[in-house]
């Protein structure tokens, strides 16, 4: 036996969600509020056993799984390289020698927890691990991949971090 739906059976039409262009576009003033938020980033990398190909960490965000860097807000008492390599413990569980000058910079858009839109700079850090963990804050949360710089650069979405990436080249 089947039931036929009718209209008062359907109830309201189900709203999707808008992604961020959209959210942007309906409310482009968000933009343009002169308030750039700061993060910082940890480019983790290390060279693999073999062949010392040069090998960099990407992992996914916890909530749209899209591959990142470890990156995160400023931290109280804490400069910026060592908010990075904070970030980098606690997202992925890996220690290294970080340079205390940012390799590089991105921007991207914010979408914050009560809906509004940030455009956010993103100082990066390169660290050179040399310390990996199994227990850290965020296991389970993210998948975390060991590739080279040009796969990295093919999973990021953001075009200014795919740059930094594909041309990585550590400084010592």
């Amino acid at each position: 036996m089947s039931i036929k739906k009718t209209k008062a059976t359907q109830g309201p039409p189900i709203a999707k969600p808008k992604g961020l262009l959209q959210q942007l576009a309906a409310n482009p003033d968000k933009l343009f509020t002169g308030s750039f938020r700061q993060q910082y980033a940890a480019l983790c990398f290390r060279y693999d056993g073999k062949h010392q190909d040069l090998e960099i960490l990407v992992l996914t965000s916890r909530d749209s799984g899209r591959w990142i860097i470890p990156k995160g807000w400023p931290i109280k008492k804490k400069k910026p390289h060592e908010a990075a390599e904070t970030e980098a413990w606690e997202e992925a569980g890996v220690r290294g020698k970080c340079r205390k000058d940012p390799v590089g910079r991105y921007t991207y858009l914010k979408l914050l927890d009560n809906g509004d839109v940030a455009p956010t700079i993103v100082d990066v850090f390169q660290v050179q691990v040399t310390e990996q963990t199994d227990k850290y804050k965020e296991k389970g949360q993210r998948i975390l991949a060991w590739v080279s710089p040009e796969e990295a650069a093919r999973r990021v979405r953001d075009i200014e971090l795919k740059s930094l990436l594909v041309d990585f080249k550590p400084r010592t």
